[in-house]
């Protein structure tokens, strides 16, 4: 990445599982990476450690611009500082 290109923050969305068959919750993950797949393998790795058995990804897309609710606005700002910033949220059906 070019020093004087903005960094654009990769989010991803899906489920994760604390255990396998367990209940699941919702998540946003937040980072910087070079392309789609090195942010997947750089959220599944940060997933792991943060102790989730299984994760089910969604959607890969570019944030816009940053959000202005919490707990996103942190975690895009965390992103923008180097760390893979995860979201989880109870989903609603």
């Amino acid at each position: 990445m070019n020093d004087n290109e903005p960094m654009t923050v990769t989010i991803i969305t899906g489920r994760v599982f604390r255990r396998k068959g367990g209940d699941s919750e919702g998540v946003h993950i937040f980072l910087v990476a070079p392309d789609d797949d090195s942010a997947v393998r750089s959220a599944l790795d940060a997933l792991a450690k943060e102790g989730f058995a299984e994760a089910e990804l969604d959607q890969i897309g570019e944030m816009q611009d940053a959000p202005d609710d919490e707990p996103h606005a942190s975690a895009y700002q965390g992103a923008l500082e180097g760390e893979v910033s995860i979201v989880t949220f109870e989903e609603h059906d």
